[in-house]
């Protein structure tokens, strides 16, 4: 199973590299196989790479259901 993440696009670099915010986590990823994405969009990550983009409100309502789910866990776990 694959797993794909929404992210914020938060600085856009040289040769195709952007750096994306999650949560207070800054990683540097690849945007080539996005057009035109800016900085604010909220992008797709999977394994380092944007594939897609996605709308604002959409990428909110994921990540918080991550977030749920992350709470639910740490509810359970012992």
């Amino acid at each position: 199973m694959c797993l794909a993440i929404p992210a914020r696009l938060v600085e856009l670099r040289p040769n195709d590299q952007a750096v994306v915010d999650l949560g207070g986590i800054r990683k540097e990823i690849s945007i080539a196989l996005v057009a035109d994405v800016e900085v604010g969009d909220y992008v797709i990550v999977h394994v380092g790479h944007a594939i897609g983009t996605i709308d604002p409100e959409e990428a909110e309502r994921t990540l918080a259901l991550f977030a749920e789910m992350a709470a639910l866990n740490a509810e359970v776990q012992p």
